[in-house]
């Protein structure tokens, strides 16, 4: 990627957010400030971050493997090797396994979710993004132990709905918690709001 073209992007980004906010447009600040800071992540940060999440994926997946003796991962190339009765199958943890869209998602959701202070964004950031790396490693390990135990036919149903449905869910109670739950108890309507309608102990 030209890294001119990088700047221009950004310097762009950061100009329409600087308007939307002049305008005291927060739904379309937050909207554009999220998208574009995902889009300019993804773009200049994949090739950086893709290899050393895959193999973080492959060493707690490969924990589980170790201790069922089910697979093995070799986190230096960031592939698992599956034993089954019906054969073998390797598997490659590439961009789309290593979950670096759903964390760049995440974090630019986050960044400019104002319903935390900044020090909490920080805190719920490392704690999202660390529990999306646990999840995505429970994916990885249900597709490699549905494929032992049911063959390497199993691989698509396991890939393609097996681990993606399990993962999702996941992430949607993620989501609730940080941003649904989180902006109802926090939301002001005139003088109420849930957070001074506490019952006292």
């Amino acid at each position: 990627m030209n890294p001119i073209f990088v700047i221009v992007v950004v310097a762009l980004w950061l100009y329409i957010l600087s308007v939307l906010n002049r305008a005291k447009l927060e739904f379309w600040r937050y909207i554009c400030g999220a998208m574009g800071m995902f889009v300019i992540m993804l773009v200049t940060l994949d090739d950086i971050l893709t290899k050393p999440l895959a193999q973080c994926v492959a060493a707690m997946a490969g924990i589980v493997g170790n201790i069922t003796d089910t697979f093995v991962a070799y986190l230096k190339y960031g592939i698992i090797f599956i034993n089954t009765q019906t054969g073998s199958m390797s598997l490659q943890i590439d961009m789309e396994c290593s979950g670096i869209i759903e964390i760049l998602a995440f974090v630019s959701l986050l960044v400019f979710f104002r319903v935390y202070s900044v020090h909490e964004r920080i805190v719920v950031g490392v704690i999202g993004v660390s529990y999306i790396l646990v999840c995505n490693a429970l994916r990885i390990i249900l597709i490699c132990e549905t494929i032992h135990f049911c063959g390497t036919d199993a691989y698509f149903i396991a890939h393609t709905f097996v681990g993606r449905i399990f993962f999702y869910v996941l992430t949607v109670v993620l989501y609730f918690y940080v941003f649904t739950k989180s902006h109802i108890i926090r939301m002001k309507v005139g003088k109420f709001s849930y957070d001074n309608n506490k019952p006292s102990a």
